[in-house]
């Protein structure tokens, strides 16, 4: 087998790796994480995460804040990657922010930023972003113009937490929902 074969194929592995994992929301700041059949419990107690719960059958479609003390304290509609284009599962870090930027693979034609306040949690680009909550994505997480500035500005690079998963969150958000007044 030739090098590039060899190359293309261990980036195929390494991508499909990424959509073979779960992670199943099991308390507030608790998640079960299923990767190539190992099953882990990860409490992100003591962190402030953000949860995505990707739009999919049998997820949420929003996103949730939750503070050092276990209080989900922001929530918003998301729209995330489109079925030739899936969000990878998983609990990641935030790597960077960027105020200002264009997409280097998905550039808008009209030559405007298109993922501004980007938050990114994967070194193959996927972020939270300012963008439509009415298409899918690239991609990328998706939040609502009125949302993403306060969670942009609320992650901290090297510490906050972006768990991503494709179960409902809302079990274990919605008391504090109704104690802020979301709907």
């Amino acid at each position: 087998m030739n090098l590039k074969v060899r190359f293309l194929s261990l980036i195929i592995l390494f991508s499909l790796s990424l959509f073979a994992r779960v992670v199943e929301p099991i308390g507030v700041t608790k998640f079960k994480i299923i990767d190539n059949g190992m099953e882990e419990i990860r409490d992100l107690r003591g962190q402030e995460f953000i949860v995505v719960s990707v739009r999919e059958a049998g997820s949420d479609g929003r996103f949730y804040a939750v503070d050092r003390d276990g209080v989900v304290w922001w929530t918003g509609i998301i729209t995330s990657g489109a079925d030739d284009f899936k969000t990878p599962s998983g609990i990641y870090t935030v790597l960077r922010k960027q105020r200002y930027h264009m997409s280097n693979k998905y550039p808008d034609e009209d030559g405007v930023n298109n993922m501004d306040f980007s938050i990114f949690f994967t070194n193959q680009g996927h972020a939270l972003h300012m963008g439509s909550v009415n298409w899918m994505s690239h991609g990328c997480i998706h939040i609502a113009p009125k949302d993403i500035p306060v969670i942009y500005h609320w992650a901290k690079i090297g510490d906050t937490k972006v768990v991503v998963t494709r179960k409902s969150y809302m079990p274990f958000a919605k008391k504090y929902l109704v104690k802020f007044n979301f709907r």
